[in-house]
This record gives C-alpha cells, sequence and structure tokens, in this order.
C-alpha cells in the first residue's frame, strides 16, 4: 500500500507539471508565437489590389505609390502597364534630351521647344519629330536666366555676376544691357521689354519700359524699397505691365495693377501670401496661388477677373495645392497643372520640402472650377516648366531633379 501511495503521488505531480506546461504552451501560441509571414526572410507580405490604379472622383484626387515589383533578374518592371498616352491612369514618359536645360519655351509655331543646354553654353530646338537643331552656333558661358520674347527670335540673358545681354538669333546681334536692370518681361509683341532700374540709392530705383534693344528707357513709377512686391508681368492684352502687392493682415493682400500711363486701374484682394500670378491666353483673368495659415502654409490656386471694371470679380478657390508656376494654359478656360501628391506643411513658405515629391498632372476648367486626373507619369517627376503644344497633341515639361526635357502625349 505505501509503494502505491508512493505512485499515486509521483503520477500526480508529474500530471500537475504536465498540465502547466500545456498551459504555458497555449498562452504562448495565442499570444506570443510570431505568424507565418510566406517568406524565408520574416517580410509580411501584404495584400494587392491586382495592379489597378486608383481613380479620380469628382472632386478628390487620386495618387500611386509608384511601387514597382522585381523580376527573377532583380530589375524592376512596373506593376501595371503604362498607357502611351493620357487617358488619366499611368502614362508613359518621354525623355527628349540628354543634358540639363535652362528655361525651355515653346517656339512661335507652337510644336517645337527650344531651350539653353547647359552643359555645352548652346541654344537648340526640337521639333515635332524629335530632332535636334542649333539655334545659334554661338556659346553662351554660365547664363543663370533666360527670358524668351514672344515671337521667339531673342532672349534676354542673364548672368551670376549681373551682366545682361539680350540676343536677336535672327540677326545674331548681341546687345549688352545696363547691369542694375533686372526681372524682365516682354510686351506681347516682343518689340519692348519691362524691367526693374535698381539704383545705389532707393530714390533712383524705377519699374522702367524699353524698346528690345535697351533704347529709349521710360520711367513708370518708382520703387524705392518695394522692388520684391512688384511683379513685372506684361499683360496679353497690352493694357498692364507689373502688379503690387500690398499687405492687409497676415494672410490677405491687395494688389494693384500698372499700367504704362498712369491708369487708375481697380484693385484685387488676395488670400494669403506668396503671390505668383498667371495671365490667361486673352489677358482677362488671372491664376494665381498664395498660401495662408488656414492651409498649413501650402500653396493653393485660384483665379480671379483682372481686366478693366470686371477686375476682382468672379474670385474662387480651385481647390488645388500646387504653385500657378507649374501651371500652364491650353486653351482660354484650360490648364494643366502639375501636382504633388503629397504636400508637407510649410511648403508654400520652403518650396524646398516639396523638392523630391512625385507630381500627376490634372486637368482645370478656371470658369467651372471643374478637374481631372489626366496623367500618373510612369516614374517619379517633379514637374516644372509645363508646355503645351498648340494643337493640344503634347505636353512638356522639364525634371525639377535631372533638368531633362521630357514628353506627355496627350492625344
Amino acid at each position: 500500500m505505501e509503494n502505491f501511495s508512493g505512485y499515486k503521488k509521483f503520477f500526480l505531480i508529474a500530471a500537475f507539471l504536465l498540465a502547466v506546461l500545456l498551459t504555458g504552451y497555449f498562452i504562448y501560441t495565442l499570444f506570443f508565437k510570431p505568424t507565418f509571414t510566406g517568406t524565408e526572410t520574416g517580410k509580411k507580405i501584404e495584400p494587392t489590389t491586382g495592379g489597378q490604379l486608383p481613380t479620380a472622383q469628382p472632386g478628390q484626387f487620386a495618387t500611386s505609390t509608384g511601387e514597382e515589383e522585381p523580376t527573377d533578374e532583380g530589375l524592376p518592371v512596373s506593376a501595371t502597364t503604362a498607357s502611351a498616352k493620357a487617358d488619366g491612369g499611368l502614362t508613359q514618359v518621354f525623355e527628349l534630351n540628354k543634358n540639363s536645360v535652362l528655361s525651355p519655351s515653346l517656339s512661335s509655331n507652337g510644336r517645337d521647344i527650344q531651350y539653353y543646354d547647359k552643359a555645352d553654353g548652346k541654344f537648340y530646338r526640337i521639333n515635332k519629330n524629335g530632332e535636334v537643331s542649333a539655334l545659334s552656333d554661338k556659346i553662351f558661358h554660365s547664363v543663370e536666366k533666360v527670358t524668351w520674347s514672344p515671337n521667339d527670335s531673342q532672349a534676354i540673358l542673364e548672368y551670376p555676376d549681373g551682366s545682361n545681354i539680350i540676343y536677336n538669333f535672327v540677326t545674331k546681334k548681341q546687345t549688352t544691357l545696363p547691369q542694375h536692370w533686372k526681372d524682365f518681361n516682354f510686351s506681347p509683341s516682343g518689340d519692348r521689354i519691362v524691367m526693374k532700374s535698381m539704383g545705389t540709392d532707393p530714390g533712383n530705383r524705377w519699374l522702367a519700359i524699353a524698346n528690345n534693344d535697351g533704347s529709349k528707357v521710360q520711367a513708370i513709377e518708382p520703387l524705392g524699397n518695394e522692388d520684391d512686391s512688384v511683379y513685372t508681368d506684361w499683360s496679353p492684352n497690352n493694357q498692364m505691365i507689373a502688379m503690387h502687392t500690398k499687405g492687409i493682415d497676415f494672410n490677405r493682400q491687395e494688389v494693384y495693377f500698372i499700367g504704362l500711363n498712369n491708369e487708375n486701374f481697380k484693385s484685387t484682394i488676395i488670400e494669403g501670401r506668396g503671390f505668383q500670378p498667371q495671365w490667361s491666353p486673352q489677358g482677362n483673368q488671372l491664376v494665381y496661388s498664395v498660401y495662408s495659415s488656414d492651409n498649413d502654409m501650402k500653396p493653393q490656386l485660384w483665379v480671379v477677373d483682372a481686366q478693366g471694371d470686371s477686375i476682382g470679380n468672379n474670385r474662387q478657390r480651385l481647390n488645388v495645392e500646387t504653385w500657378a508656376e507649374k501651371c500652364t494654359f491650353a486653351s482660354q478656360s484650360k490648364i494643366y497643372c502639375a501636382v504633388p501628391e503629397n504636400l508637407p506643411k510649410g511648403a508654400g513658405l520652403f518650396p524646398e520640402l516639396a523638392k523630391s515629391t512625385r507630381d500627376n498632372l490634372y486637368e482645370i476648367d478656371i470658369n467651372t472650377g471643374l478637374r481631372k486626373l489626366v496623367a500618373v507619369p510612369e516614374g517619379s517627376y517633379n514637374m516644372s516648366n509645363l508646355l503645351v503644344a498648340s494643337n493640344g497633341d503634347n505636353l512638356f515639361f522639364t525634371d525639377a531633379n535631372t533638368e531633362k526635357i521630357y514628353k506627355i502625349e496627350l492625344k
């Protein structure tokens, strides 16, 4: 009996220990054991959507992650096949040149692109067939800024040391302009220029105009110490040559329009700072971007009437977060804009925060405010200098990082 009692005691202890182990294993399995990931490296496999792109709903922007799936060879391929022409989804992008460029412009024929090549200091033209030809054999070293005439026969070249010249590509004539001139803009016909004449003394600083060879200079308005708030921008209807902004409060400014003959134009109010204007083709409307504390200091697009007695009418927010300089007019009422997928707070104050953002292409009707996604460029591009061919077939842009020229086929 004593032996049986000892065995019984042993079995009870063993059963108790086994129960403790089973209970511990159950708790470990339920709460602590890692789940099977389906890969040898332990990386979790996320569910996919079959490579479908998100679609844009009315009043919303569609985004794309741009992620690529690796092949067996380790080379990236698109998760979704890109369309050759813009259809609202992933769209092919065509590179047109190999070097960094400066100030690309649409030629007067509405099809070709002309630009300054930063690598060799020469000016070139790319025709509709992608063929590249030099506009001139002359080399212009280290040009910092180029301002093109509307008829593309001339350009003003600005250098880092403050030197300025105007060059005629037809006559091959070069004219030196005063170093104290800056912020140039051509008249619609290209025969005159507007600029800021910056004397050493604030009392000798003027908004002025001159012939396109630098002759017959005429002072229009004194600048004093307020040249930073004056924007030289000759209107397409030839009525105005510049705009001046004056602060009302932290989030509002008043815009004054400056004409050639001391006209008393109406002013208009803008809701924000960081004013970037762009005239409509007929000069009767102004698309502009500003940032404010109401929008986390991000740039937003607006439109307002800007001609005659209608100045200030029909002002409306377009509900697009981008800069006016990232837009271009395709017609009197239609603009194309490069819109960042994500903008950090304060991007209006510090545009460099958005340098690495990826842009998508949108079409916006400035009269109705309707907008739609046109293209998600294949790759990652920070788009600038947008230009649309006159027949509407192609949109050209430069990438802010590579500074090369690219093309998206719209039709």
